[in-house]
């Protein structure tokens, strides 16, 4: 049995596909199967270390974007992608999947139209309320089509569709209570803000949380991930801006969060504030109440109808980032610890929102397709 992933060159796409692979081999061991060969077509391998560790043999792809504006590079990328689906074809027939299953994104075009060529089934998976073109083309001819959101149902054909959530890595999936604020050299009486931007971080949250600095020091303690190429300027004026102050240590800025520092954020903190992609969804299991900044709809079309999607449950409250002010910010974080029944119902309502078998649910019925499609 052979199985293909593919997906866009994000951490949205790649993780849940990461977390599949990892059902999957779970899936195989406890019936018994013989463990299928894992691919993944994209543009680029994005963590090359995690498909290692997973079985995935990377499979390189050219693939152009089409921007949502007017940009001759639209033009020159449909090239890109018509070079892709070639590549596509001759690498998808040399291994012969069971079956693709798709993430979206532009990355996977051409894997997913070399599947329908070439008569394989196809299985895709949209994370967000609002679907990305990728998807909503795929959707039209793909077997079987999972959701994240009920919202997202209208726009698929009846009959194939299942709200299952979105496939969380195992890995995360548990906060680390126990020695969280001893290695984050914290103080556990005092309260724990997590900000995460997204694996990229978010220049804008960044710069309201430097602004906010000296006030929120004053009564918590800061996890910031502050995305890797923001880290060293954040790092410098969070210096500058903390070198006199006694509670400086309560600020602790990471370019990136591994998987353990991630398990001991979860487990010391009593807010977050993100943005609105797939990392909701991990809040949502974690139980932990958030403040959530969606990117502007001129950036990305889905983020804020995520972004209130998920506040409709109870388990968030949104800013808009038009709206997004130093004061308005720091006003809901005070608010919301001033009021702890506020977020009680907050943790509540995010154990009625989360779904943590996605990725078994999708695993198992990749299997199933793929058992059918194989004989």
């Amino acid at each position: 049995m052979k199985i293909l992933f593919t997906g866009g060159g994000t951490g949205g796409h790649f993780y849940p596909i990461i977390a599949i692979a990892q059902e999957i081999k779970t899936i195989t061991l406890s019936d018994k199967l013989v463990e299928p060969e894992l691919y993944f077509m994209s543009t680029d391998p994005y963590n090359q270390e995690l498909l290692f560790e997973n079985g995935i043999t990377f499979i390189q792809t050219r693939a152009g974007k089409w921007r949502r504006y007017f940009s001759l590079k639209n033009f020159t990328d449909l090239f890109k992608t018509a070079l892709g689906l070639v590549q596509a074809i001759f690498k998808m027939y040399q291994i012969y999947p069971d079956l693709v299953f798709s993430k979206g994104g532009f990355a996977s075009v051409p894997a997913v139209l070399a599947a329908r060529l070439l008569a394989i089934p196809i299985f895709i998976h949209e994370s967000d309320s609002h679907p990305g073109r990728a998807n909503l083309w795929a959707g039209k001819f793909a077997t079987r089509v999972a959701l994240s959101y009920e919202s997202a149902m209208p726009y698929f054909p009846k009959g194939k569709i299942a709200v299952t959530g979105n496939p969380l890595r195992r890995e995360v999936l548990q906060p680390s209570k126990i020695g969280a604020f001893e290695f984050l050299d914290f103080d556990p009486k005092i309260p724990v803000i997590f900000i995460v931007g997204g694996s990229q971080g978010a220049v804008k949250i960044n710069n309201i949380i430097l602004d906010l600095l000296p006030q929120l020091i004053n009564r918590y303690q800061i996890i910031h991930q502050t995305g890797t190429a923001n880290f060293k300027e954040v790092q410098q004026l969070a210096s500058n801006l903390l070198a006199k102050n006694s509670l400086a240590k309560r600020y602790k800025p990471f370019s990136y969060l591994n998987n353990t520092a991630i398990k001991m954020a979860a487990g010391s903190a009593s807010l977050i504030i993100s943005r609105a992609g797939s990392s909701i969804f991990e809040i949502a299991y974690w139980g932990i109440p958030s403040i959530i900044i969606p990117l502007p709809e001129s950036i990305s079309h889905d983020q804020t109808k995520n972004a209130f999607t998920y506040a409709k449950s109870g388990s968030a409250i949104v800013i808009e980032e038009n709206n997004l002010r130093p004061s308005i910010l720091l006003s809901e974080i005070n608010r919301l610890f001033d009021e702890p029944d506020t977020m009680a119902e907050m943790k509540k309502a995010c154990q009625n929102f989360a779904k943590p078998e996605a990725g078994q649910t999708i695993a198992r019925e990749i299997l199933n397709l793929a058992l059918s499609h194989e004989r």
